[in-house]
Formats: structure tokens, sequence, C-alpha cells
């Protein structure tokens, strides 16, 4: 036994970096309220303030090099597009095949330090955001991507700091997943970064995931080509600052805004690349998977694809269902933001017999909701996002106002005179696989389809059916059976499945987030298995005992 026992205490000195990355404890960011005459509620109009009165000049920072490269662009308020926010620096190809270069040249040294190092580092910038920068950070979302202080609070401070704390605990507990030992061998795995670059694209409807979508690589090692949006680049700016003030070197991660048609074929045309980390559309997601697929023979590695690109998604209602819930939840998921989540409900389906208590109920409340200024502190619903995203919206309306087979009930305007606003729109539909029904519109639009009572088994296999996509769902339905038997038909509608609950508000931890089908890869982010996507295990055995003859016992006579 001691010649067992004695390797055993020097291997694990060896891969001491596994052993002392010690367990952390971490819990979810507590959501402040904002309430008139609280202090976060000043330091936030501080924050405001402050940010309205100038334009922030942000460069293409590569290998910690800051480069204004003179390709000039505008980052406005969506409510009101003639405040210009930020101004921005769009990199070449030439700049995007330096930041390739020099990111490179600092990837071994980045991938040794211990994983307890790396994990500190990104608790740290928890810390910086919860208590130094989190007024900065609210403000940018709100002036910028046109968030009321609410979604806000819970996007760009909540739930990135819950990214960033998960992740490392996440990354932490990996090491400790080790492969068993036997008499005379020592087993582990070592959780290697990927051997390449990554690249980041993230949207503009959530800051927090800009942070993740570079951050969550880095910390397991890799270095990082992060192009945010363009319509999220001043809180995307304030992020990337503090990942380099908590204490990422610089080169780890680059920050290249860039036209995405630039940036996707100067990283697919990398042997280099290793990995790319997106959320976006699923136009853009097969483009870069078909220019990966095409460039298969270049690459030194098969890269991974990881991708979150919206969804289609669905409130289906029983007629056991509590219609208050149904009324409140809806209400919330479908307008919220601007129904400019990629989870937020589309389409909903009730029962004839309800239908009309409950859109009463649904018109009562949609009377009642604030259309404004996202600064302004009782809007619940603020402009979206830009000119293309109110351009696509509005042809909707007017397809919905045309059509003899929809119905307006509630909303159907928009003005972009001042803001890209577009009123909260209730629609009716007497055919349940209508375009409306099938194809996202990221926007305040719902369409609901009343099916008669007794067809609801028939309803279910529609709803499963009807959509390309895969991200959220949910039943009301007070009826356990139904329930049971609704999950049972939808069970590949939805990466996210909620009963009795919206479609929306996934936390990290609590709901990992991710769908399949057209939705995307389904990789859980805000889950405990997400880090294992940017690392290559790799598996040692090391052996105590002499190999003292090539023969097997059978081959003896």
């Amino acid at each position: 036994m001691l010649l067992v026992r004695r390797p055993l205490v020097r291997c694990l000195v060896w891969f001491r970096h596994l052993s002392s990355a010690a367990t952390v404890e971490v819990e979810n960011e507590p959501c402040l309220n904002y309430l008139k005459g609280s202090e976060e509620r000043q330091k936030v109009e501080e924050a405001l303030k402050e940010m309205r009165s100038k334009t922030e000049e942000i460069p293409c920072v590569i290998g910690g090099e800051e480069i204004f490269t003179g390709d000039v662009h505008y980052q406005v308020c969506p409510h009101n597009h003639q405040h210009k926010l930020a101004k921005f620096h769009y990199a070449s190809a030439d700049h995007i095949r330096l930041a390739i270069d020099r990111a490179l040249a600092i990837r071994a040294g980045w991938e040794k330090r211990p994983m307890a190092e790396r994990a500190d580092i990104f608790l740290e910038a928890a810390r910086l955001l919860s208590e130094k920068y989190r007024y900065k950070m609210l403000a940018a979302t709100m002036l910028g991507q046109g968030k009321n202080i609410q979604q806000a609070e819970i996007d760009a401070a909540a739930e990135l700091i819950d990214f960033w704390r998960w992740n490392a605990k996440h990354s932490l507990d990996l090491q400790k997943q080790q492969p068993i030992s036997t008499e005379g061998v020592t087993n582990s795995i070592i959780y290697r970064g990927l051997e390449g670059f990554v690249a980041a694209v993230s949207p503009f409807n959530f800051t927090a995931i800009g942070g993740n979508l570079s951050g969550a690589p880095a910390l397991m090692g890799n270095v990082v080509l992060w192009k945010p949006s363009d319509t999220a680049m001043l809180s995307s700016w304030i992020a990337y600052n503090i990942m380099r003030e908590a204490g990422v070197p610089e080169g780890v991660i680059n920050f290249v805004p860039a036209d995405g048609p630039t940036f996707g074929d100067a990283i697919t045309s990398s042997p280099h690349l290793a990995g790319i980390n997106f959320t976006g559309s699923v136009q853009t997601f097969q483009h870069l998977w078909r220019q990966v697929g095409q460039n298969l023979g270049l690459y030194k590695t098969f890269p991974r694809l990881v991708g979150e690109c919206g969804g289609k998604n669905y409130h289906f209602v029983h007629s056991s269902a509590d219609l208050e819930s149904v009324a409140n939840g809806t209400i919330r998921s479908a307008f919220e933001y601007g129904g400019q989540k990629c989870s937020a409900c589309s389409r909903m389906y009730v029962p004839s017999s309800m239908w009309p208590k409950l859109k009463d109920e649904l018109l009562t409340r949609v009377k009642e909701v604030k259309m404004g200024d996202a600064d302004d502190f009782t809007t619940f619903i603020s402009a979206v996002i830009d000119d293309k995203s109110f351009g696509r919206i509005k042809n909707w309306l007017e397809h919905a106002k045309s059509s003899s087979n929809l119905k307006v009930i509630a909303g159907g305007n928009c003005d972009d005179s001042r803001g890209y606003f577009v009123e909260p729109t209730i629609i009716e539909t007497s055919d349940p696989k209508e375009k409306i029904m099938q194809e996202e519109i990221f926007g305040p639009v719902l369409t609901v389809y009343p099916y008669p009572d007794e067809k609801y088994r028939e309803v279910l296999e529609m709803v499963n059916e009807t959509s390309p996509f895969g991200l959220t769902g949910a039943v009301f339905a007070k009826d356990v059976n139904v329930v049971k038997e609704a999950h049972e038909i939808l069970k590949m509608s939805a990466g996210n499945f909620y009963i009795n609950d919206k479609s929306t508000g996934s936390v990290v931890m609590q709901q990992p987030f991710g769908g399949a089908r057209l939705s995307g890869t389904n990789d859980k982010a805000g889950g405990p298995h997400y880090v294992l996507k940017f690392c290559s295990p790799q598996a040692i055995k090391e052996s105590h005992v002499p190999l003292t003859d090539w023969k097997y016992g059978n081959m003896q006579a």
C-alpha cells in the first residue's frame, strides 16, 4: 500500500492547482427597488445626469493598446435618437487579425495561471460592479438600450454579477471533478483552455450577455476577441473596463467593435479559431456556422460553436388556469422591455370559454401601461432599440391591419419622430398557423388564438409544431394531469419550461437558460456545465508500479 499512497501524495502536489482551488460559496445578487427617496434612486439619477451631459468616445482595445481607427459610428438613445450617447471606432479586418496575433502571443501565460487566480479576478469584477460601478452601468443600459430602471437592474447589475460569480464557482468546482484512481495508478483530469482564440459576439438586449460571452471563455484560460453590439456599446465598454480593473490581463479579452460581416470573415478565416460564443439572429449564426463548415480543413482544431438565437415563445392556457395570474404574467412577458427579450411571450393559446374575460383583463392592463423615456422612473415600456427594429415591427403591424385573419384589439400604432416608439399591441387570430404565430418579431406584439376548450390536446400538438424555435414556453393550468400531459407533448418545444408562470425571467443558477431547434445550441448559460464548453479536458494516467512483462496471462503456456 505504501507504493500507492506515496505517489498519490506526489501527484496531488504536482496537480496542486487542481486541489488548491477552494470552493467558494456565492449567492444570487439581490435586486434593489429604487423607490422614490431611496439612496439608490438618488445615485442612479446622478449617474443618468452625468451620462446625458457627454458623448463617450470608445476605441478598439487590442493587446492593451487603445486604437482610434477613425471609422466612427454612434450609439444613440432609443427614446431620443438625436442624442448621441457614445462615439465608437470600428476595427478593420487588419485590426481583427492583429487582435488574433496579440491574443495568441499571451495565451499560454494566461492559461498557466491557476484556476483559483482566474476565478478570483472574476469574483472581483462582480464585487466592483455590485459596489463601485452599479449606477454607472444602469445609466448606460437605460439610456443606451432603452431599459427602464427595473429591467436594467435585473440585467446589467444582478444578472451580470451572478454570471461572474457563479461561473467562478463552477470553474473551481470543475477542478474537483476527477476520475477514480486504482492501486498503483493515479488518474487525473486537467481542464485546459481551447487551443486558439474564442470570438464572442454579443447582442443589444442584455448587458449581462456581453459580459458573460466574453468573460466565461477568458475565465477558463482562453483568449477572446469580443465584438459587442453597436446598440449596446457603452454598457459593453463599462463591463470590459470592469474586467480590466479586476485584473484580466491586457490582451486576454480584446475589445473590437466591427462591422458584422468584416468580423465574421476575419475570425472564420483564421486557422486559430477555437470557438464562437454567440447570441443574436438565426440568420447570422447560420451564416457563421456555414463559414466554419466551409473552412474546416483550415483549422487547427474543430471550433466550438455556442449560440443562442431567440424564439417564438408561447403561453398555453387551459380552462383550469388562474385567470388573473395569466393576465398579469402575459402583460409582463409580452411587453416588458418592449418584447425585446429572447424569451418574451409572442403567441398565446386561450380556451374560447375563457377568452372574453381574459381579453377584458388584458385590455384593462394594457391601458394602464405607460410608454415613455427609459429614464422616467414611472415608465413601463420605452422605445425599441433602433430604426431597423422599428421598421420590421411596423411592417408586422401593417400586416395585422390588412389581414382578414387578424384583428388588432389593442395598440397597433408606432411613431419614430423622436424615439422608436411602438405601442404594446394585442392581436387576435382566427388562424393558428398564420405567419405572425410562427415568425419572431422581437417587439411588443402579442397574438392570441382562442381555441375550442375540448380540443386542448390537439392545440398542444399544434403549439409544438407551429414554430421552428424551441426557447421558452409556459403552461397555465390548475389541473395537475393537464400539466403533466402538456409537458410531455411540449417537452422538445422549450429549453426553459414554465408551469403557471410567465415565459421570461430566468435567474442564473436557478433556471439555466437556453433552447434548441432554431433557438440555439442549448448550452445553458448560468448553469454549472456552461464553462465546460470553453475548455479541453486532458486525462492523465500516472503508473507507479513498473511493467515487468509485455505478455498477458492468457498467453502463458
